[in-house]
């Protein structure tokens, strides 16, 4: 492995590492950008069969909170954490007791919540040693799981999507299929069905699958058929790096906009949307919502004017669509000229 190659590639910034032998805890913390204010991320909480793995996901998905940070408007830079969960029997309260003092010892240039694989209970466990922590729960003034608003945003950007594909102003009898229906995928579904579209839903977990079609009336298909779903939207709301050679040609949708993290399985990828009319919200922005809620906690939680930063992801979806169809340049990269554009601003 080569530490600096990959940093190199991601244009960073810092990592740190810390490994703690008693309590189990190895944990990487990539903090690409801190132009605009303290790295704000979630910390992931999963396997890793090598530490090369768990390096690179912590600088792809760090790298992707700078952006996602920057083009919300949002006073943080980009961060993340990866713990490699043990292969062994741990002490959960204890390892994230060290992983707290770990973000401590950062002085504040990281703010840490949660991710996949941790939750509300382990940020509070971390708030035992870190006031640079947020994602808590509402007993301790906090917003609580950002599910729901990680699913507001992702409405909103596929209300801006429809309305410029589409020319509708209306989700009603707009069909839309979801792959992942875990908890933002529950959460967008639950939004969509309010509005009157017609949902199509698959997930590898088929008591997922079943709570959606019996409360908000979804077809569900199998996993390898929703790709080819004859629809008007398709959100990928489960793992990254679904767009690729393989799935781009089966794809009938007219929209892609979805909650997942880094969806294209490479850059030219977006292209290959782009050669195909496809109108594609980029991910770092449309699901911007969940970081849009955590940000403002830590700010000092107000519920009003999170909903209303929010729902301004319309706005922000709308101008990289429509920017991207007067230029003819995909909008995964107007998305990240626009960033860009911002940072260089900006001196180090």
């Amino acid at each position: 492995m080569n530490l600096f190659e990959h940093l190199e590639k991601y244009r960073y910034g810092e990592v740190h590492v810390r490994r703690d032998a008693e309590s189990g805890l190895a944990a990487i913390v990539a903090i690409h950008d801190s132009r605009l204010g303290p790295a704000l991320g979630g910390s992931r909480f999963i396997p890793y069969a090598h530490e090369e793995l768990a390096l690179v996901d912590a600088l792809r998905l760090a790298r992707g909170m700078t952006y996602k940070a920057a083009i919300t408007g949002l006073p943080h830079g980009g961060g993340k954490s990866v713990i490699i969960r043990p292969g062994r029997a741990f002490d959960r309260t204890a390892l994230f007791t060290e992983f707290g003092r770990f973000i401590e010892n950062l002085g504040g240039r990281y703010i840490t919540a949660e991710d996949s694989g941790t939750s509300v209970a382990d940020m509070e466990i971390v708030r035992t040693q870190t006031r640079h922590v947020t994602g808590l729960p509402p007993k301790d003034g906090g917003g609580g799981d950002p599910s729901p608003y990680t699913a507001l945003g992702v409405r909103r950007g596929i209300e801006a999507c429809v309305k410029h594909a589409l020319g509708r102003s209306s989700l009603d009898g707009v069909r839309i299929s979801i792959q992942g229906v875990g908890h933002v995928g529950y959460y967008l579904a639950k939004e969509l069905h309010t509005l009157g579209a017609r949902l199509t839903v698959s997930d590898i977990d088929s008591a997922r699958t079943s709570r959606v079609r019996e409360e908000f009336g979804a077809t569900v298909v199998p996993n390898e058929q929703i790709f080819g779903q004859e629809v008007d939207v398709f959100a990928p709301c489960a793992l990254g790096a679904v767009l690729d050679d393989g799935t781009i040609p089966q794809i009938r949708a007219k929209i892609i906009a979805g909650a997942a993290n880094n969806q294209l399985a490479e850059p030219r990828h977006g292209d290959a949307l782009q050669a195909r009319g496809i109108v594609y919200g980029p991910d770092y922005a449309i699901n911007a919502g969940g970081l849009v809620n955590v940000a403002q906690e830590y700010a000092g939680y107000d519920e009003k004017a999170s909903h209303a930063k929010v729902l301004r992801i319309y706005d922000t979806i709308l101008e990289i669509v429509e920017r991207a169809q007067s230029t003819g340049v995909s909008s995964d990269k107007v998305a990240d000229q626009i960033v860009e554009e911002k940072l260089a601003k900006i001196s180090r």
